[in-house]
């Protein structure tokens, strides 16, 4: 038995990540609008009716813009913790809103979903990790700095979405101003590229097959400039970078590193 895994998008213009077992299936944030996340799905091949959870990091604009309606309108429970509910505003449905707490194992039908405190400038910032048959995908995304947390969880990983904001070169050199560019880099915003290639050499496990660089900067950074860098140290673990303007193809993530690309199609709904 396998997860299977995309990006349905990446970046500071929505972000939502798909993770299943070819049954049942959960999203990480839902960033895009509720069209948006719904044409692109269709689009995969992805259905959208075997999502059963919808987990939240945090309250930013670019992770919850689709969550209400996406509830609402499909009866999806929502999953985040009380701090960030409050800050975001959102108003679910009272059957479909889940509270969770920091290290709360969460059993979306077989599939175990543990959510965990970050740092980043947000009220109570989560990430997460799935895992279904031993097999394990994290979402790492809008980290400030490495932590404990992060460390101990990227140990167990399978597969991982590692956000990889920016070159530190371009931020310096690019049009940011400079209170910005210092909130990017302050420990709550964002990790670089040479900052998540140092957590990934020294914390990856030695069965990790995927790396997807995630929540890449449109004007801080270059797809290329990140994957080429990643791939130069990666050895047997494949890299893929998650566009902000497309979704991904399907990965099938198993213990066998030879794993190739699933390309949803329409019609073929996982």
């Amino acid at each position: 038995m396998a997860l299977y895994t995309a990006s349905i998008n990446s970046g500071s213009n929505g972000n939502c990540y798909y993770i299943g077992n070819g049954q049942d299936a959960l999203l990480v944030d839902a960033g895009l609008s509720c069209r948006e996340t719904e044409i692109r799905m269709n689009k995969m091949g992805l259905n959208i009716g075997k999502v059963r959870a919808i987990f939240i990091t945090h309250e930013h604009t670019d992770h919850i813009k689709g969550a209400q309606l996406l509830s609402s309108r499909y009866k999806i429970p929502v999953y985040l913790n009380h701090k960030t509910h409050y800050s975001s505003h959102l108003k679910f449905k009272p059957e479909l809103y889940r509270r969770i707490e920091h290290g709360e194992v969460v059993d979306v039908n077989g599939i175990r979903v543990t959510g965990f405190s970050k740092l980043h400038d947000a009220v109570d910032p989560f990430s997460f990790v799935a895992t279904y048959n031993d097999i394990t995908v994290g979402v790492f995304t809008d980290i400030g700095a490495v932590c404990d947390n992060l460390t101990q969880h990227m140990r167990v990983c399978h597969a991982a979405y590692l956000e990889s904001n920016y070159d530190e070169e371009m931020l310096e050199n690019g049009r940011y101003p400079q209170h910005l560019k210092d909130r990017i880099r302050s420990g709550y915003g964002h990790l670089s590229n040479k900052q998540a290639l140092d957590f990934f050499l020294a914390h990856k496990p030695q069965y990790m097959t995927h790396l997807f660089l995630a929540h890449l900067s449109r004007d801080n950074n270059n797809p290329e400039l990140a994957l080429n860098l990643f791939r130069q140290h990666a050895g047997d673990v494949q890299v893929h970078v998650a566009s902000r303007y497309a979704h991904s193809d399907i990965f099938h993530i198993t213990t066998d590193a030879a794993t190739t690309p699933v390309v949803g199609k329409q019609g073929v709904l996982w």
